[in-house]
């Protein structure tokens, strides 16, 4: 059995952070707070801030001006980043089909979304002033664990293609990592993560609402040793959580593993 050198799972991190693109790197942060911290009395900003407006070599900025975002129109042009309208209407047409069958990460009716983007020129169009914008809308649908892929014509709102996989992975989305976390929070591994928040805040932990995060994909070839409970990740769609306290320190959560598909939370072993 592997003996815990610490006092419990969800162990506070001080000025580091994991940075995560597909894999966890481990890059250093500052936290905020921490910078310009040498700046004290008699300092440049203390001597700028006893000096006055009137003060030679003192700069006063006009005030700033905020102006209303420029609408947005309805349809994009060219390869202009899809607008909202599009981009509704394309994941509306794209779930329909699964709209009433499909579950998403926390039961509800349809499939989870997980990303929408501008789709590139078929290379048929290569030459035209104006070719079709289609948006690749991608979910997955936790009922029956399967990636889904539509591309569909945002101007003429027809589906071109659509396809399921199963055992396809991609990062998962902020829904997806919440939920893991509420499921984190209701499981007995948890108490280390509330433990740590009341430590760091004076407060109980009893949702994902107070916490940053960011997570990536539990692949369990790609670990040296594998619980039981883990062995259907990548079929069932698993994940790991990075914690933050939301403009505070990080709590270490990376020994939990939570299969979404199965609604469990397990703890991993040590590499």
């Amino acid at each position: 059995m592997r003996t815990l050198m610490r006092r419990h799972l969800g162990k506070l991190v001080a000025g580091t952070a994991i940075a995560v693109t597909g894999t966890a790197l481990t890059a250093g942060i500052t936290l905020p707070g921490t910078a310009g911290a040498e700046d004290g009395p008699g300092g440049p900003a203390a001597a700028a801030r006893e000096r006055g407006p009137g003060d030679p070599g003192v700069f006063a900025p006009e005030p700033g001006v905020m102006e209303a975002p420029a609408e947005e129109g309805e349809e994009g042009i060219g390869r202009d980043p899809l607008t909202d309208d599009e981009r509704k209407r394309a994941e509306r047409l794209a779930t329909a089909p699964a709209a009433r069958s499909g579950e998403n990460v926390d039961g509800g009716r349809g499939p989870q979304h997980l990303t929408t983007d501008l789709a590139e020129p078929l290379p048929s169009e290569a030459g035209l002033a104006a070719p079709p914008r289609r948006a690749v809308v991608s979910s997955y649908d936790y009922r029956t664990d399967q990636l889904v892929t539509a591309t569909v014509d945002v101007g003429s709102g027809k589906v071109e293609s659509r396809g399921a996989q199963q055992g396809v992975q991609p990062s998962p989305h902020r829904e997806e990592l919440q939920e893991a976390v509420e499921l984190i929070l209701a499981s007995p591994l948890g108490a280390g993560l509330r433990a740590d928040y009341r430590d760091a805040t004076g407060r109980a932990l009893t949702s994902a609402g107070p916490l940053t995060l960011s997570g990536f994909v539990y692949r369990k070839e790609r670990e040296a040793r594998t619980p039981a409970e883990l062995a259907s990740c990548g079929v069932h769609r698993c994940v790991r959580v990075i914690t933050k306290i939301t403009n505070g320190p990080w709590i270490d959560t990376r020994d939990l593993a939570v299969d979404l598909s199965a609604r469990t939370v397990v703890r991993t072993p040590s590499a």
